[in-house]
């Protein structure tokens, strides 16, 4: 897992939302992926960092939750 600066890698990744986020649409995560990485953010602070796992570390995560 790694960070990166928004901007840098935000820039032509498709992001997607949850359908479970909270009524004011606030209380979510985004989650775009490319080869081989997940990115995920923050929804309410999409300039904030992002978090990079790999697909099979997002997998397992979602496998679990």
């Amino acid at each position: 897992m790694n960070t990166a600066e928004s901007s840098a890698v935000a820039s032509g990744l498709a992001w997607f939302k949850s359908s479970y986020s909270g009524a004011e649409g606030g209380d979510c995560v985004e989650v775009a992926a490319n080869t081989g990485v997940v990115h995920i953010r923050d929804s309410k602070a999409v300039a904030g960092p992002i978090v990079r796992v790999s697909r099979e570390a997002w997998a397992g995560f979602v496998r679990e939750a």
